[in-house]
């Protein structure tokens, strides 16, 4: 008899447990449901972000253009530097500039030298040298995109080797 009650009450808490495991995979289906939810939520307003800077054609892509050659100066014989060899890229906005700048190049590249050519060595040595020259260069070369072209904009000039002997 004992056994029967034993087993009895084994039979009531079967269901309870039962319940328990229940609720508790409702729960967590839940919460996976609104975890899913708002991460699909978070990727489509990053979608239309996109989609809305895509169909904005006010902003041109910002690309990156390398001079073929590097600009390679003498110096004036009482310099203490004789020589430089310098390597310029530009960040300009659209493929527009880019083929602009490219049509052009010869042109750029014989401003450059005279620009660079003109300078004392002793200034290009300091940062602030260099970061007038880099300024300069910018006045230059987005003159020869006004007066080749018209428009087009470079954003910045960047030395990706700048050798002194």
């Amino acid at each position: 008899m004992a056994e029967l009650e034993q087993e009895d009450g084994e039979e009531k808490k079967s269901p309870k447990k039962l319940i328990i495991i229940i609720a508790a995979a409702l729960i967590l289906l839940i919460a996976g449901g609104g975890v899913t939810f708002f991460l699909m939520k978070g990727d489509s307003s990053k979608g239309e972000k996109v989609a809305h800077e895509d169909g904005a054609a006010v902003h041109p892509e910002k690309l990156y253009f390398d001079m073929s050659k590097p600009i390679i100066v003498d110096f004036p014989s009482g310099s203490a530097v004789k020589h430089g060899r310098i390597t310029v890229s530009m960040l300009v906005e659209g493929a527009e500039t880019i083929d602009v700048l490219k049509k052009n190049e010869p042109m750029i590249q014989n401003n450059l030298l005279m620009l660079i050519g003109a300078k004392d060595s002793s200034v290009l040595n300091t940062a602030e040298g260099k970061e007038m020259l880099r300024k300069a260069i910018l006045d230059d070369v987005t003159a020869v995109l006004v007066k080749m072209s018209g428009k087009g904009k470079v954003d910045e000039i960047f030395f990706t080797s700048f050798v002194m002997k």
